[in-house]
């Protein structure tokens, strides 16, 4: 056997195993090394006072009921304030933005935002829960009269 013809170990591929291994262990840490600050979590209210102050200041999503009562529309300030309860605990929300045409008392909603060391979850986004089935008036119901309701927040 020649020299040139014999059988060694090819450093290149080893190499180039080593270096893809590299590659990817540091995507690997640039996807996940900033993901927990990024994740947005679901949470109820129950579920957000249990983190304590590792609840304090980070993405959430907020699910929950509006607590009767409790919405405050400043319509000129575009400030709204209300609390959200899962039945259990009660956290006070405030927004600047208009809410949602069927916010009202009652109503399932879920709240972009962060919850802050002052006990007022900051949302961002105000989102409602409704209903995607469309039900026309019964007979002899008038489309006004469902409108009445819904503007006093369901009440009859």
């Amino acid at each position: 056997m020649s020299p040139s013809t014999s059988p060694r170990p090819r450093r290149g591929n080893r190499v180039a195993l080593v270096a893809g291994a590299v590659v990817l262990a540091g995507i690997g840490y640039l996807l996940f090394s900033g993901l927990d600050d990024n994740i947005v979590y679901f949470l109820t209210p129950t579920e957000l006072l249990a983190k304590g102050t590792e609840g304090h200041d980070r993405p959430v999503r907020l699910g929950g009921l509006v607590q009767p009562n409790s919405v405050r529309w400043d319509a000129d300030r575009r400030d709204l304030r209300f609390r959200v309860t899962d039945g259990a605990k009660v956290i006070d929300v405030h927004s600047t933005g208009a809410p949602p045409q069927m916010f009202r008392d009652g109503i399932g909603v879920v709240l972009e935002g962060r919850y802050h060391p002052n006990g007022v979850f900051e949302s961002s986004t105000v989102m409602v829960k409704h209903s995607n089935e469309y039900q026309p008036p019964k007979d002899g119901e008038k489309p006004e009269q469902l409108y009445k309701t819904l503007m006093q927040g369901g009440a009859q």
